[in-house]
């Protein structure tokens, strides 16, 4: 058997959980969190997303992981500016 796992999902994570069936989004989102715990610095994350949905996502729209993974790349686009500290408390 070969491996057909992508390079930016060595340990095969994402791969499988597109193959078991009656996964849950729930555990989804598990395996999506180990997988970016463990996620390579480049191609930046956002890029990554892109790929695992071209590669997976196109065939597979209603699939718990591809929810997520939209999710992710969803949040992983939104702009956050600096939160807090001490200048955040000051009254203007």
């Amino acid at each position: 058997m070969t491996n057909e796992y992508l390079d930016i999902d060595a340990r095969g994570m994402i791969h499988e959980a597109y193959c078991i069936e009656g996964i849950t989004e729930q555990d989804c989102r598990t395996i999506f969190l180990d997988w970016a715990m463990f996620a390579l610095d480049t191609p930046p994350v956002a890029e990554q997303l892109e790929r695992f949905l071209l590669v997976y996502g196109t065939d597979n729209p209603d699939h718990p992981m591809t929810r997520v993974i939209r999710l992710g790349l969803d949040q992983s686009s939104q702009k956050t500016g600096r939160k807090g500290g001490r200048m955040g408390r000051q009254k203007r």
